[in-house]
């Protein structure tokens, strides 16, 4: 193995100091697969004071169980003291941790066996390899460390990392391991939100998230943690659309991963038809129709990412671009649609929902549509955005100042004749100007101001 000069000199501290030291976990995994790694975790006899005592800069990330992080050249390193654990009361984390004497007993505590391979440092030679992990990473097989039940009751989170490996490196899981993820899902069941939130945000990341939701929903873990995306198994669709809903959404999703690096676009994707299953109904004709899902879509899918704790300005992103992916661009549509659409849409949300429309549209089919599928729209957009038109209340020629200046009184009316002047300026943008507009919200305030209840049903 080539082992990181730096790795090399890390080990050199510890050899000072009369202490082994392993290179473990993924990065033995990666360099074996031929793949470059620089996230490095280690495992020593040296208890963590010891560490601490050997090096200037180290972190006590996780000192209870044996856990610290080095600081070394730019580099952050955790260092774990070979250890076995008991107890999994919560599902995720250990009761009790002991030290262990030997690194084979610290390999036997880990997840699945091409995980739980340890290199020497500094040579890298000979590798320790107790469970034949070696000969799972050249199969491509993601084994369990002994008993698979045993592993997933441990830490719930175990069973969604394993389907997380099978779309990040291209593995499969072995028959029993993945039989075993069933009778363990009240294990994940206890498992933080947060955490199954990273573990979902990884597998999205993935070029190919479809493998690992299929398998999810195979081993009952969609429904667990997805249930609103579950529901779409068996609704079936009318029109060009080959797939129910459900594999409609992951063909999407597949769809923007390979177009798009965002985690917005892909979640998205992920999420836009969830609300088909509710707004489903059945026209005089016999066909299934689903008005409006869009806006339960935004909605349910508001709900499930605050549930797993996104922030709030994802949350908002996602649900916007999903409540507007239903629009239907025609030629015909006149310059002041076209600036509407913008408005309502954003431009700082533009080129994510069209990457979101091409990624919809190639999983109705499972093909891949053009680049210029839009290209009527962006064009007429793009010509649009050039001349400069107003396309929100920042773009307006005056300010709720302006219009108090001449007698408007403070309040809500200001924010209504103000969207009406931009409705205006929308049809007309010659019209966004001090004097026109000025003109104009006198005569609305002449309207609005006397009726208090129209201004109120308006609000």
């Amino acid at each position: 193995m080539e082992i990181d000069p730096i790795l090399k000199e890390i080990a050199g501290v510890f050899a000072s100091h009369n202490k082994s030291v392993f290179l473990v976990g993924g990065a033995v995994r990666d360099i074996l697969r031929g793949v470059e790694s620089h996230d490095f975790d280690l495992a020593t006899d040296a208890v963590p004071e010891e560490v601490i005592a050997m090096f200037r800069v180290v972190i006590p990330t996780g000192i209870k169980h044996g856990t610290v992080t080095v600081r070394y050249r730019g580099l952050s390193i955790e260092v774990t003291t070979f250890r076995t654990e008991a107890d999994y009361l919560d599902g995720r984390h250990p009761s009790r941790v002991a030290y262990a004497a030997t690194i084979e007993a610290d390999l036997g505590r880990r997840d699945f066996t091409m995980n739980a391979v340890a290199a020497p440092l500094p040579g890298g030679k000979p590798l320790v390899d107790p469970f034949n992990g070696i000969g799972d990473i050249k199969r491509g097989v993601i084994c369990s460390v002994g008993e698979a039940r045993e592993r997933f009751s441990e830490d719930g989170l175990r069973p969604l990392r394993a389907l997380r490996f099978v779309a990040q490196l291209g593995f499969s899981v072995e028959e029993k391991t993945l039989a075993a993820i069933k009778p363990c899902l009240e294990i994940t069941a206890k498992v933080s939100l947060e955490r199954i939130r990273d573990e979902l945000d990884k597998i999205i990341a993935t070029p190919k998230p479809s493998g690992a939701f299929l398998l999810m929903e195979k081993t009952g873990l969609l429904e667990l943690v997805l249930p609103e995306l579950a529901a779409c198994r068996g609704v079936e669709q009318k029109g060009l659309h080959r797939f129910d809903v459900l594999d409609h959404s992951l063909l999407a999703c597949d769809f923007a991963a390979r177009r798009d690096e965002s985690l917005l676009v892909r979640l998205a994707a992920l999420f836009h038809d969830i609300g088909k299953p509710s707004a489903r109904a059945l026209s005089d004709d016999g066909v299934w129709t689903f008005y409006q899902h869009e806006k339960t879509s935004a909605t349910l899918c508001r709900a499930l990412m605050t549930r797993l704790h996104y922030s709030g300005a994802m949350i908002n992103d996602v649900t916007h671009l999903i409540g507007e992916h239903m629009f239907h661009y025609e030629d015909i549509w006149t310059n002041a649609a076209v600036r509407r659409f913008i408005q309502r849409v954003g431009v700082e949300h533009l080129d994510a929902l069209y990457r979101l429309r091409l990624a919809d549209a190639s999983g109705i089919t499972g093909r891949e549509v053009p680049a210029d599928y839009l290209a009527g729209l962006v064009s007429r957009v793009d010509a649009a955005l050039a001349q400069s038109a107003a396309l929100s209340l920042k773009d307006l020629a005056l300010t709720g100042h302006d219009l108090m200046a001449i007698g408007i009184k403070p309040g809500r009316l200001i924010g209504i004749i103000l969207n009406e002047l931009l409705e205006t300026v929308l049809d007309d943008p010659e019209l966004n100007t001090r004097e026109k507009l000025l003109e104009i919200a006198g005569k609305l305030n002449q309207r609005y101001a006397p009726q208090e209840g129209v201004i109120k049903e308006l609000l």
